[in-house]
């Protein structure tokens, strides 16, 4: 085993961490660096120890960006060698905890309606009487409508009227993050302990499961666990259980051995009265009826777009210093609807038209672009189409990953990697014209612009 490393050089490796950690997201950095130690520096060369199970994707995929931050910290250094650890993983596996939910998020503030009438009474009998009312309970609807806020009431109320019970808010790729770390480091035995000694599990977007087996399996021992306890499980999903084509049937099954509550667009009712929840919060003085009438009448979506739009009413309303009116709602929102309109004659192209032009601007078919083959020419051209994917559509990066077959971490690394490719005049650049030019979308430099000028990256965030 080696020595301790000296303690100037555990300082230099807790910044690199923390650089590392504040660039990376969370998910990637607990999985693929944290396991990383500081061994020693000779000369020029920080050894840094890995574990056998990430040491090479590390250093494939990550040694750049962890040389970058050693720089930062110590310019002295230029190079990083990677070590076989003596120990794969640190003596205890972390504990994971519980997201955080909307302090806003609780029975009293949940706005009812016809559309979510049984959600909210299921979710409240959930809350009251925990493994004995509904097990499982499982809330679907399109996003926006209220899922996550009746998860984060029925948290809320078991902390403050049952604070003796061991309650775990998650969501489902938040849990398989969480999987695939206890793996990599000492095996599935901790996590299994954690998750099923709780007394009530809440899982959030349970349809990003689909497409991951190994998870699956993982997910249908623990809800077997706590069910057969009597334990409360509560799921969330945009779609219902049978409509989860591509997840295990037994999961499928399982989902629908309680109840499930739909919840649906709200009435025009309900949207007032959503409203008028919004303006006591933001508003000096609470708006006439007619001006909440006139902004639910406009605004029939989901709740997220009746918030969007009242914050955009009082934003007009204060800059013209003006009233709140019928008027300044027109105002603001017909702005809003010619914005809207404008943006939907620009026609995104689709994820398949993106994987045409990339393929045909790299010499490839579809079926090589698709596969799990690595040549340097097939992975190149799959990391334009993801990121070209996510500079052109409103995909999220969830679901750009299950559309090429693979997780989001891998379509992180090819924003970045695209991204730090693009330099003026570089063959990634004029590539990424020619796909643009294709798809009728030239970019910032327009029609017939240069094409070696640099392109912005795409935002990573999911």
């Amino acid at each position: 085993m080696p020595p301790d490393p000296p303690d100037e050089l555990n300082v230099l490796w807790g910044r690199v961490r923390e650089q590392l950690r504040k660039t990376l997201p969370s998910s990637t950095f607990d999985l693929w660096l944290e396991p990383l130690r500081v061994v020693s520096a000779q000369g020029q060369t920080l050894f840094v120890a890995a574990p056998e199970a990430v040491r090479a994707w590390v250093e494939r995929r990550y040694s750049g960006q962890l040389l970058d931050a050693i720089r930062n910290e110590a310019p002295s250094l230029s190079s990083v060698v990677f070590v076989e650890a003596s120990s794969p993983a640190p003596p205890h596996e972390p504990v994971p905890e519980s997201l955080p939910t909307n302090p806003a998020h609780t029975f009293d503030r949940f706005v009812i309606g016809p559309s979510n009438r049984l959600a909210h009474a299921a979710a409240l009998a959930v809350a009251e009487l925990p493994g004995e009312a509904y097990n499982p309970l499982f809330l679907h609807g399109p996003p926006g409508l209220g899922k996550t806020h009746l998860m984060g009431a029925i948290r809320d109320y078991l902390r403050r009227n049952h604070p003796e019970l061991n309650v775990h808010y998650t969501t489902a790729e938040r849990f398989t993050n969480e999987f695939v770390t206890a793996l990599r480091r000492q095996g599935p035995e901790a996590f299994k302990a954690r998750y099923r000694e709780l007394d009530a599990l809440l899982i959030d977007d349970v349809q990003t499961l689909e497409g991951k087996p190994h998870t699956e399996e993982e997910f249908v021992h623990t809800f077997n666990a706590l069910h057969s306890a009597g334990k409360q499980i509560v799921l969330s999903s945009d779609r219902p259980p049978e409509a989860l084509e591509r997840l295990a049937e037994r999961l499928r099954d399982r989902f629908a051995w309680g109840l499930q509550a739909e919840l649906d667009s709200p009435d025009l009712r309900t949207r007032i009265a959503v409203l008028w929840r919004f303006a006591t919060d933001r508003a000096g003085e609470l708006p006439e009826p007619q001006v909440l009438q006139e902004i639910a009448a406009r605004v029939p979506g989901n709740v997220r777009l009746l918030e969007g739009a009242m914050t955009r009413v009082l934003a007009v309303s204060s800059l013209l210093s003006e009233p709140l009116s019928p008027p300044v709602v027109r105002r603001a929102l017909d702005r809003s609807d010619r914005e809207r309109a404008a943006a939907a004659s620009t026609a995104s192209p689709s994820l398949t038209e993106i994987q045409d032009a990339v393929c045909a601007v790299c010499g490839l078919s579809r079926e090589e672009l698709l596969s799990k083959r690595r040549s340097t020419q097939i992975s190149h051209a799959r990391q334009l189409a993801m990121y070209l994917a996510r500079d052109l559509t409103t995909m999220s990066l969830a679901e750009i990953a299950r559309a090429f077959d693979r997780d989001h971490t891998t379509v992180l690394h090819a924003l970045r990697a695209v991204g730090g490719r693009l330099e003026p005049g570089s063959e990634t650049a004029h590539q990424i014209h020619r796909v643009r030019l294709d798809l009728g979308s030239p970019g910032p430099s327009g029609p017939g612009g240069d094409p070696g000028q640099a392109l912005s990256p795409p935002s990573p965030q999911p």
